[in-house]
């Protein structure tokens, strides 16, 4: 069990001293509806209660500040937040990054978004893209910490140059084991940021900490960051399932559990376990894999029986978070279904976070290989390690140099 842990934001709220460089400064917010304190009080709400705070905006990344856009491309709005009569701007409408006119309305920005520890989730993107605009305008953020719920481990390829996007913020693996403040000391130091930055950290995060393993199991209400990210199980699935996005199968949306599963109307789940064991069988460490059927209620398939694969990473008694290696599951369960069927429609071609010229799966994997090697009938499991192992173990040293929490 992790020891009493308080994130960034309940060390702001707490600590008069902390937050004295603010006083008489025109304060920001960042934030999304994962973004409460322990009492589970908004922190836009929890902020504004302070006397010595002087709230001038607030800034929603992708899904809205409170929440309230369901998928991807699903604009935000600008809008006057009722409550506190302050701007709200969106960086996920008719911007991504601020503008010079937003970035006027405030002299220190707080940043507090939960992460998913996922390179694909656009919420590091929107931080890169804050920093930078905070350099170019001489303003002051603070990124109050949050934990990692995917915890340390390390897994995928390095986002190869040439495929960056706002579901590829730089070169990162697909599960980078870094906190949003340890991300922000990264993009500082990759990208020769001259920004004043602040982390306030965290105190007593246990990365390595059963049952949890980056999230504070037992202490903490767990709060959706989006609107299909309702649970644990998800956040440790991601980094394999996000890729499901790219594809015809359904991840999920429109079920009880979006991201903790696959399937179709024109599979045999039975046979692509089976085919994933006699593949790869060490890629299926550290979870249970089962056989089950759903109907979406939207989305992908919606109204249709799916025959489908859930990932079970929730029971102490079969999860292994040191083995446990989403990225490669999923990837060979694409494997195992394009050897059952070899000409199964499997990449989805459409429009994939404003990009139209580039395949949605290529995007979300930083690189064309993964695609490449689903597709080669002669690529064996050793051709995806060789890919990728190369860049899990650089990746593991370059970190060390911004880890926060040991």
């Amino acid at each position: 069990m992790t020891a009493m842990i308080q994130f960034g934001l309940d060390r702001l709220l707490e600590d008069t001293a902390l937050r004295r460089p603010l006083a008489g400064r025109r304060v920001a917010l960042l934030a999304h509806p994962a973004s409460v304190t322990r009492a589970l009080t908004h922190s836009l709400d929890a902020l504004a209660a302070l006397p010595d705070i002087r709230l001038s905006a607030a800034f929603g990344p992708q899904h809205g500040l409170r929440g309230d856009k369901q998928d991807n491309m699903v604009e935000s709005p600008d809008f006057v937040d009722p409550l506190h009569r302050i701007p709200v701007f969106s960086l996920y409408g008719e911007v991504r990054r601020p503008t010079a006119a937003m970035m006027d309305s405030f002299d220190v920005l707080l940043v507090d978004l939960q992460d998913l520890g996922c390179r694909i989730y656009t919420f590091i993107t929107t931080l890169r893209y804050v920093l930078e605009a905070a350099a170019a305008h001489g303003k002051t953020v603070w990124v109050l910490d949050r934990p990692n719920p995917a915890g340390r481990p390390v897994e995928g390829n390095l986002l190869q140059p040439g495929w960056e996007s706002f579901v590829g913020a730089g070169p990162l693996p697909m599960r980078h084991g870094l906190t949003m403040g340890e991300l922000a000391h990264w993009f500082i130091a990759t990208l020769k940021l001259d920004v004043d930055c602040e982390v306030v950290t965290m105190q007593g995060w246990q990365p390595e900490a059963a049952p949890g393993f980056g999230w504070p199991l037992g202490e903490r209400s767990w709060i959706n960051p989006s609107p299909n990210a309702p649970n644990l199980s998800m956040a440790r699935a991601y980094a394999g399932t996000v890729m499901l996005e790219g594809t015809t199968l359904s991840e999920g949306r429109g079920t009880t559990r979006p991201l903790e599963l696959f399937g179709a109307p024109d599979i045999d789940a039975r046979a692509v376990i089976a085919e994933m064991r006699a593949f790869a069988p060490h890629w299926l460490a550290g979870c249970v894999l089962r056989e089950c059927w759903f109907e979406p209620t939207f989305h992908k398939h919606a109204g249709k029986l799916c025959s489908g694969v859930q990932f079970h990473v929730e029971d102490p008694a079969h999860y292994d978070h040191a083995a446990f290696r989403p990225w490669r599951l999923q990837a060979l369960a694409f494997k195992a279904l394009r050897r059952l069927q070899p000409d199964y429609p499997l990449w989805r071609d459409f429009a994939y976070e404003y990009e139209h010229d580039r395949l949605a799966i290529d995007l979300i994997n930083g690189g064309e290989m993964l695609r490449r090697w689903v597709d080669d009938p002669a690529a064996g499991p050793d051709a995806l390690d060789a890919f990728a192992l190369p860049d899990e173990t650089a990746w593991t040293a370059q970190r060390e140099d911004v880890l926060l929490y040991r």
